[in-house]
C-alpha cells in the first residue's frame, strides 16, 4: 500500500532535506524510523519520495512525502513514536500506487519571516506586487541549467505584531528562489531598491544577481498534491522540540537579525 505523510520539521540541525552520505538530512531520518519500524527495508525499492528539497536550515510546515508498505497500519500509529523530535508528521493519506509527491504537487507555499525594524510595510507590498506572473528568475535563483522561467500565482505582506511575513505561492521553485526574492524584499524595504528595478530584472532577466537570505527563517508552508490528509498526532516530543527551538533561536543573532520567535507570540508552526 502506498501512503503519503505530510511532514513537519525544524531545519536547523539537517543537512537539507535530500540524502547526502554521512550527514544528517530529513529523507535520511525518514527512511531511518521507517527501517527501524519494519515499513521497509530499502527506500529505493519503497518509492520513498519527497515533493522538494530544502537547503540546510530551512524549516518546513507542511512538507509531503510517500512511500510504499505491507504495514501501512503500523506506520500511521508508530512513525512519530520513532522520527526524532525537530521531524514530525502531522498527517497521512492513502494514495495510489503511482503518486509521487514531487509530480503530483500543483502548488507550492513559501513564507519568509522579517524581523527588521527598518522595513517599510508599503515598500515591501509594492516590491512583493512584482512577483506574480510568469517570469524570468535568472537574477533570483541558482539555475543549474534549469529553465529559469516560473509561474507566481500570488504574494502578500502578512503583519504579525512587530515583524512581517511574506508569502509567496507558486507551480514550482528554482533552487533559492524564495530566498534570493526575499533579500530584494528587504533591500525594497530599507529604500536600497526599487520595485521598478524588481520589475526591470524580472523582464529581462539579466542585471545584478540577488544574494539568498538566510535559511532559518524560511518555512515550507504548504504543498498542494490534492491529497486530503487526516491528522496524525505529534505528540508530547514536538512541544519539546519547540521549546528547544525557541530557546536555540533566542540566542543566535544571525537568525533574530531576521526572524523572532518570542514564545507569547506564538510560532510560525502553530
Amino acid at each position: 500500500m502506498r501512503l503519503a505523510f505530510r511532514v513537519a520539521y525544524f531545519g536547523t540541525d539537517f543537512f537539507g532535506s535530500q540524502v547526502q552520505p554521512g550527514l544528517r538530512t530529513i529523507e535520511g531520518d525518514m527512511a531511518q524510523a521507517c527501517i527501524r519500524l519494519g515499513l521497509f527495508e530499502d527506500w529505493r525499492e519503497a518509492g520513498l519520495a519527497f515533493a522538494g528539497r530544502t537547503d540546510r536550515g530551512v524549516h518546513a510546515r507542511g512538507q509531503v512525502c510517500a512511500f510504499s508498505t505491507t504495514q501501512p497500519t503500523r506506520a500511521v500509529a508508530k512513525l512519530n513514536a520513532v522520527l526524532p523530535p525537530d521531524c514530525w508528521c502531522t498527517g497521512w493519506a492513502a494514495v495510489d500506487d503511482a503518486f509521487h509527491p514531487r509530480y503530483r504537487a500543483r502548488r507550492r507555499t513559501y513564507r519568509y519571516y522579517l524581523y527588521d525594524p527598518l522595513l517599510d510595510e508599503d515598500l515591501l507590498r509594492e516590491a512583493a506586487g512584482c512577483f506574480p506572473g510568469t517570469h524570468d528568475f535568472s537574477c533570483f535563483a541558482r539555475l543549474e541549467g534549469k529553465n529559469p522561467v516560473r509561474t507566481i500565482h500570488t504574494t502578500r505582506i502578512i503583519p504579525l505584531e512587530d515583524f512581517l511575513v511574506f508569502e509567496i505561492e507558486g507551480e514550482s521553485f528554482l533552487w533559492n528562489m524564495v530566498r534570493c526574492i526575499a533579500s530584494s524584499l528587504i533591500a525594497a524595504g530599507r529604500g536600497e531598491m526599487s520595485a521598478d528595478e524588481i520589475g526591470r530584472l524580472l523582464a529581462t532577466g539579466t542585471g545584478r544577481h540577488l544574494p539568498p537570505a538566510p535559511p532559518d527563517a524560511l518555512v515550507l508552508w504548504d504543498i498542494d498534491c490534492g491529497t486530503a490528509f487526516a491528522p496524525m498526532a505529534p505528540g508530547n516530543r514536538r512541544e519539546d522540540a519547540l521549546t528547544e527551538q525557541r530557546r536555540r533561536y533566542a540566542s543566535l543573532k544571525k537568525v533574530t537579525d531576521c526572524l523572532s520567535i518570542p514564545h507569547e507570540r506564538g510560532h510560525p508552526w502553530e
